[in-house]
């Protein structure tokens, strides 16, 4: 296993994606706690994920960042560490409300996934923590409740990861998967030496967990199903997770990212019953059968010819893996032979953005890098706690050329980061990144990519579905041009983004036709759309209309 060749990597020397730092400017103040004193828990490792969504239906993309809490040893820091909630006021100022919006728990937060599980038009919230996880209800009015008893979905005695709403049984009511990474408790720690310096163990010195699967019964309240569903049999160190239709079978299929575990791919019968068929599909291992230490998990169509691929994040000296979807038979990993591995081999890799930063219909990727094990330099050399976050641009011809050194001043922050998120901020028709960063302030970049490339955004409304469209599939057809994207919750590296879909449409001026394909069955067709605009498609009524946005 090697690096690929370096003229590849500087293929290009000016590239249209241009990402712009936005630290001091836009009032977020968060810093990221990992509740470490020197200890080295094995959660101090993997925390923390974050989420961009509407959470109070004013056209702009909040952000929310999670947060550690104190562990035994650390001193309580006053006020005590918190998760952030911050509302996008508009011309890249944001105001935390996390005290108003009832968000100020002190729970060790790791994974989030967002879902109106109640279908009463506001997103709500699921937080994988360690320790008892939690569900926020949003009321409607910018504050949330937390319901997590009533609704019977607090079971979390391990170490969370991902987590995802998706609906396993066309109801039109948001199930509810959870992730676990390993079993943990303080009375079990244990730390490592390498060359003679003290280290954070790996999952492997812990029992494997098993995920869980909540059923929505549509009164508010859940039950586990996950004996009946097949997926508590399975054994894994959860990381990453994404749900969605592998197969085009128009049900909702779910990848587990495994750290030093093979990864899970859980196959939806369409009942809500699963079937383990990760090593069948070549999902589980690398190309050479390795077994990775799996972190972030995306997917996308990156080359456009209307199946879902994969892309996994791994370990330190282990490349990035790009999953080919052959058309529901199976997976191949082609990272080598595209490019899609260049320059991620002597990093940790976590979050992850397969999306189209520049608009011109091909998919790119970012990948935020950093270590896990903060005195890693004292006796490695190859690498490094505080990284370079990695954009790898689509060519369009097959292949990824790595234009990290040529995309602005957005890439030139080096820190250790976890989480990252994609989604328009400023509303003018790219997408712009937030990145969480491991014991330090968080990332906020800015899309100025060039090329005057029009584009698409798809938001749905589902009424016998469920109302975020999660699941939903939609095809997006100009000229010569047809792509497709499904609404995911909960992606990339225990984050959720991406409610409203990016479709770059290049120079193409025209959309001819949008296709919503709806969990359950239906189907909408829209034809004759204007481009450079977000659009709402209600499920039934076959119509899009502009999205009211400030």
């Amino acid at each position: 296993m090697g690096l690929l060749p370096t003229t590849l990597a500087a293929a290009e020397t000016n590239s249209p994606i241009q990402l712009t730092e936005m630290k001091g400017q836009t009032g977020i103040k968060f810093v990221h706690t990992d509740g470490s004193a020197g200890n080295r828990f094995i959660v101090e490792t993997v925390a923390s994920g974050l989420a961009t969504f509407d959470y109070n239906n004013d056209g702009r993309i909040d952000i929310l960042f999670l947060n550690g809490a104190p562990l035994p040893g650390t001193p309580v820091a006053k006020p005590a560490p918190r998760n952030a909630l911050y509302r996008n006021d508009g011309g890249w100022k944001f105001t935390d409300v996390t005290e108003a919006a009832g968000l100020t728990d002190g729970a060790y937060h790791l994974g989030v996934c967002v879902g109106d599980y109640d279908n009463d038009g506001d997103s709500d919230l699921f937080l994988n923590n360690f320790g008892a996880n939690l569900l926020y209800r949003n009321n409607g009015d910018g504050t949330f409740t937390d319901v997590t008893r009533a609704a019977g979905v607090a079971a979390g005695d391990q170490v969370g990861a991902g987590a995802c709403f998706l609906d396993i049984d066309a109801d039109g009511h948001l199930d509810l998967f959870v992730a676990n990474y390993v079993q943990f408790t303080f009375p079990k720690h244990e730390i490592s030496h390498m060359n003679g310096f003290p280290a954070y163990v790996g999952p492997l010195h812990y029992p494997s967990s098993a995920n869980v699967l909540f059923h929505n019964n549509g009164d508010g309240t859940f039950t586990d199903v996950s004996v009946a569903s097949g997926i508590a049999e399975l054994r894994g160190a959860g990381m990453g997770v994404i749900a969605a239709d592998l197969d085009n079978d128009g049900d909702t299929d779910i990848v587990v990212g495994n750290d030093l575990r093979p990864d899970f791919v859980l196959q939806n019968d369409g009942t809500g019953k699963f079937r383990e068929v990760g090593a069948i599909l070549g999902l589980a291992y690398d190309a050479f059968g390795n077994v990775q230490g799996s972190m972030g998990v995306e997917c996308a169509d990156w080359d456009n010819d209307g199946w879902l691929d994969v892309y996994i994040t791994p370990y330190q000296r282990q490349l990035c893996t790009l999953f080919q979807n052959r058309r529901g038979a199976y997976f191949e990993d082609v990272a080598r032979q595209t490019g899609a591995a260049t320059g991620t081999y002597p990093h940790v890799k976590w979050g992850v953005g397969m999306i189209d930063l520049d608009n011109d219909a091909h998919r790119d990727l970012f990948i935020a890098c950093g270590h896990l094990i903060d005195n890693v330099q004292q006796f490695d050399s190859t690498t490094r706690y505080n990284a370079p976050n990695i954009v790898l641009r689509n060519t369009g011809q097959g292949k990824f050329v790595n234009v990290s050194d040529q995309c602005g001043d957005g890439l030139k922050p080096e820190l250790s980061s976890r989480g990252a998120v994609f989604d328009d901020l400023d509303n003018d028709g790219d997408l712009d990144g937030v990145i969480l960063n491991s014991r330090s302030s968080p990332t906020v970049l800015r899309n100025d990519s060039t090329g005057n490339h029009h584009w698409l955004q798809v938001q749905l409304r589902g009424s016998k579905s469920n109302r975020d469209g999660i699941g939903a599939r939609v095809t997006v057809r100009s000229g010569d041009l047809s792509q497709i994207d499904e609404v995911h919750s909960g992606r990339s590296y225990q984050s959720d983004f991406g409610k409203r879909l990016q479709f770059g449409l290049g120079r193409r001026s025209t959309v001819d036709e949008i296709q919503v394909r709806w969990i359950g069955g239906g189907v909408d067709t829209v034809r004759n759309v204007g481009v450079d605009q977000l659009v709402l498609i209600e499920e039934g009524r076959g119509l899009a209309t502009p999205a009211s946005r400030p």
